[in-house]
């Protein structure tokens, strides 16, 4: 396994050459959950391997049951695009609310949300932008790393995927504790990301944005548990 490698992509390619959950997770280290999460829409086609492992018949079952998974996955992310529909502008504005409620600071009056899902930090950055006003050079991101992740390859990835320039990038906390197993160091081959806000000379942008949205989730949630 290469030093810098993605531990979702040998995954892939593992699974692509018709290997089982039990020997990726054998081989990776990752768990059989984590697996299905990362790769329940590739077809499992087993390998003579596999085959000979575990036996024709069992095979047959699972790669029938597998296969059978994808189709009714497919089908239920249908259905649920097409309940969910068409959203608004105060739909973004109150799943970001959500958002920062669940993955944004709370106190010192500092606005920042971290985390290491792509897909939850580009909203994110849309939510800031759209929402409460900000501009990409409001932006002060800080990245978390363990040792053996490449940092060039991680800010490249971050920079992609906020559209933050790399040189607004800070200096990069580096996690040297050697209590983390390494199992979850290859979880996450890029760290994770810290989208700080800077005011830039503007007091909106500053500790009474931190107010406001923290208004917003007191009033949100006051509505929804009074109901």
């Amino acid at each position: 396994m290469g030093k810098f490698s993605s531990l979702k992509d040998i995954s892939i390619k593992y699974r692509k050459r018709g290997f089982s959950y039990g020997f990726i997770s054998e081989k990776t280290g990752a768990s059989k959950s984590t697996l299905s999460d990362w790769l329940q829409k590739i077809p499992y086609t087993p390998n003579k391997e596999m085959i000979k492992r575990i036996g024709m018949a069992r095979m047959k079952s699972g790669v029938y049951k597998h296969n059978q998974m994808i189709v009714s996955t497919k089908r239920i992310k249908i259905a649920a695009k097409k309940e969910l529909g068409k959203l608004n502008r105060r739909d973004l504005w109150l799943l970001g609310i959500g958002l920062y409620l669940g993955e944004g600071s709370k106190t010192h009056n500092n606005v920042r949300i971290i985390n290491s899902d792509a897909g939850i930090v580009k909203l994110s950055v849309l939510w800031f932008k759209r929402i409460c006003g900000l501009k990409t050079e409001n932006f002060s991101p800080v990245v978390h790393i363990y040792p053996n992740n490449n940092l060039k390859k991680t800010i490249k990835y971050w920079s992609k995927i906020t559209s933050i320039p790399k040189d607004q990038f800070q200096k990069t906390q580096i996690d040297i504790r050697t209590n983390k197993s390494t199992k979850k160091r290859n979880m996450l081959p890029y760290g994770t990301i810290n989208l700080q806000i800077r005011s830039r000379g503007k007091k909106k942008f500053g500790r009474f944005l931190h107010r406001k949205i923290m208004g917003w989730i007191e009033s949100a949630t006051k509505q929804i548990t009074r109901v």
